[in-house]
């Protein structure tokens, strides 16, 4: 390890209660989405990095896009640090927006406990937790940087970005800073866990699928178009495809095979009424050697060839949500280099760089082009961090050596100039 990296190591050890309690007050405020009223926090974290100097653009996602979204509001963050010319500009995305904590919680949602080395709350893990790891990551290369003097120049710059749709699909988070021109970043890396690299991630489609009959006397059946009947065809179509999906592989480690399911089935007016209306949302993830359109047609001709004939049915078939794969890109080889080679010293493993069947912001940015990758503070699997579940926590230690990681990281592409 270079003299310079054992100096951010320890400044990182040295500031480490005060990063830790950066993260409680991260914790502490609510960002239930839906409802999705996150510019509150936002406002927090732009008060938080003025402390050390920085300067938070806020971008204001216009109200009523945000409401025909089904959100309450977004203010997308951008923290820009550039040094001199020459170098990349490499950016670090988190996002703030959170699935509301439900129930059988042992320890507050909200109150950033910590107990035996770890610190409890909706969001530690996924992804408020990285939030700390890339403002102390910053902040400690800046430190090295200013310590040295004309020693450790940075070339390039660095740009934090903090944004608060990725519940809903990011679209209004990454993807809008991204249509709006207010970055371009060389290079981004993204939230993650601290034991695996995630350089691929499937596709996701969401439909809503409406089954409208007419509903009738359950005394006299005959006299409607049962809705809940043809959805329930519908329903054995989709799960007839299963054994199917099941026989395509993905040749990316980490991912599998192509799922479906239905999340959610709504409808009907009482027990004794013939269903006239049901309405079920769907899932179907794809492997990045799937073509998104070509799926999207797929399924939706086997919903209609389900019900096809069945008298008094007709069908309204809504898109929720078509997300990328994440694809690697000219350039992710080398963040992948660089973050296992410092995982190696801070860790003592080397970890994997695989797929994940979940999605996530980073293909946004891949859409456009920019090398992306998933790397920050958690465990070896999501289950192990409770994330979207009770009791979600992080590992302190986690916290600090992915800190470490992204610090050295960020060094290798802009302090060897």
């Amino acid at each position: 390890m270079s003299k310079q990296k054992e100096q951010l190591a320890q400044w990182i050890d040295d500031h480490f209660d005060e990063q830790v309690a950066l993260l409680q007050q991260l914790l502490r405020v609510p960002t239930d989405t839906p409802p999705g009223n996150n510019a509150p926090h936002a406002e927090l974290v732009a008060q938080l990095v003025a402390a050390y100097g920085w300067e938070a653009e806020q971008h204001v996602v216009p109200r009523q896009q945000v409401h025909d979204y089904g959100m309450e509001s977004i203010t997308n963050l951008i923290v820009r640090r550039p040094y001199a010319a020459g170098g990349p500009t490499l950016a670090l995305n988190a996002h703030g927006d959170v699935v509301p904590p439900g129930d059988n919680w042992t320890y507050p949602p909200y109150g950033a406990v910590i107990d035996q080395g770890f610190i409890y709350g909706r969001a530690a893990a996924v992804s408020k937790g990285d939030f700390a790891t890339y403002i102390f990551a910053v902040r400690a290369l800046e430190a090295l940087a200013a310590a040295s003097g004309e020693g450790t120049p940075l070339k390039g710059a660095l740009e934090l970005h903090f944004t608060y749709d990725e519940e809903f699909g990011g679209l209004l988070g990454p993807g809008w800073l991204l249509e709006q021109k207010l970055t371009r970043p060389d290079y981004v890396i993204a939230a993650g866990f601290s034991y695996n690299i995630v350089t691929a991630h499937n596709a996701c489609l969401q439909l809503e699928v409406t089954v409208h009959g007419k509903s009738g006397h359950g005394a006299m059946p005959e006299t409607g178009h049962d809705a809940l009947q043809a959805a329930t065809r519908i329903l054995n179509a989709i799960y007839d495809e299963l054994p199917a999906l099941k026989e395509i592989k993905s040749a990316v480690a980490g991912i599998d095979s192509p799922t479906m399911l239905v999340g959610r089935i709504d409808g009907g007016t009482n027990t004794n009424v013939v269903p006239g209306k049901v309405v079920l949302k769907l899932d179907r993830r794809m492997i990045p050697e799937e073509d998104p359109v070509q799926v999207e047609a797929q399924v939706r001709a086997l919903i209609e060839a389900a019900v096809q004939g069945l008298p008094g049915i007709t069908l309204e078939i809504r898109r929720l949500l078509l997300s990328h794969a994440l694809r690697e890109q000219p350039g992710t080889a080398q963040l992948v280099e660089s973050l296992q080679r410092n995982a190696q010293t801070y860790l003592g493993e080397t970890i994997p760089a695989q797929g994940t069947p979940l999605y996530a912001d980073a293909r946004l940015y891949g859409e456009h082009g920019i090398p992306a990758v998933l790397y920050g503070a958690g465990p070896r699997t999501v289950p192990e961090s409770n994330a979207k579940k009770a009791d979600e926590r992080l590992n302190l230690e986690d916290l600090r050596k992915a800190t470490k990681v992204v610090a050295a990281t960020l060094f290798d592409f802009l302090g060897n100039g």
